[in-house]
């Protein structure tokens, strides 16, 4: 097995959105254990934090709301190294009959407050000279998404913004990248993709014969924030275990 390369992010500070759970919660904590000074929002505090992570209230699908919790941020440290915009997600829906209301809805979460929040942060990284803002998409953003259509949708759009950006602040050095999750394994896990039976089903169609974890897309991140990748910007970076098997390799055996 290769040696392990630490990160180290000392004196840094980041803001991981939806940190409060899941995968940005484990997000926040991998940064924060490499030294990060870690900032996270949501509409509700959780009962406990991990170490090194601060909790703000801010319900950043309201622009105003998630410039304050920037503008927070930079007034608390004085900077501003890293954004993550995790927050995300969507119940399943049939298009048919989703509401103008829920699909608003949905693309704000998913796509609007990274916009929202990027904006918010990009004076405080052009005045230090630089900054990584990494925007977690999913599959569903680059294959059919049937039952979260408005979902697939953002995050369709989530993966354009993230080129767009690094485009256009390129020259402020300020890089900003996109990770694709596949399926991922987290606490709500069972109500995505049903009992363990079903999701060992699921991760044995994987290449690597697994889903994913928090750990996994905690990891791309840290690599996308460190010096490692210093010229990555504007790349889309799959964590999806090797991605789905096409189903008509199913439909061809019979299956």
């Amino acid at each position: 097995m290769p040696g392990k390369i630490a990160v180290d992010l000392t004196g840094c500070v980041a803001i991981v959105t939806g940190g409060t759970r899941g995968i940005g919660r484990i997000i926040a904590a991998t940064m924060a254990q490499a030294g990060c000074k870690v900032e996270i929002c949501g509409r509700n505090e959780p009962a406990d934090l991990p170490e090194g992570v601060s909790f703000h209230a801010a319900d950043i699908r309201d622009p105003d709301q998630a410039k304050a919790f920037v503008d927070a941020v930079v007034e608390k440290h004085g900077r501003l190294d890293f954004l993550i915009n995790n927050a995300g997600g969507s119940p399943n829906t049939e298009a048919a009959t989703a509401s103008p209301r829920f699909f608003d809805a949905i693309i704000k979460l998913n796509l609007s407050s990274a916009m929202y929040l990027s904006q918010a942060a990009y004076p405080a990284m052009k005045a230090q000279g630089g900054g990584s803002i990494v925007n977690i998409a999913s599959v569903s953003g680059i294959r059919p998404s049937p039952g979260t259509a408005a979902y697939g949708a953002a995050k369709a759009g989530l993966l354009n913004l993230t080129q767009s950006l690094a485009a256009e602040w390129g020259p402020d050095k300020i890089r900003v990248n996109a990770i694709i999750l596949g399926l991922m394994a987290t606490e709500t896990t069972e109500a995505t993709y049903g009992d363990a039976e079903a999701q060992e089903t699921l991760g044995k169609a994987m290449p690597l014969q697994r889903m994913g974890s928090g750990s996994d897309a905690a990891g791309a991140v840290m690599w996308l924030c460190s010096d490692l990748a210093q010229w990555v910007s504007g790349a889309r970076v799959n964590v999806d275990g090797g991605g789905e098997r096409p189903y008509f390799l199913e439909l061809l055996k019979g299956d």
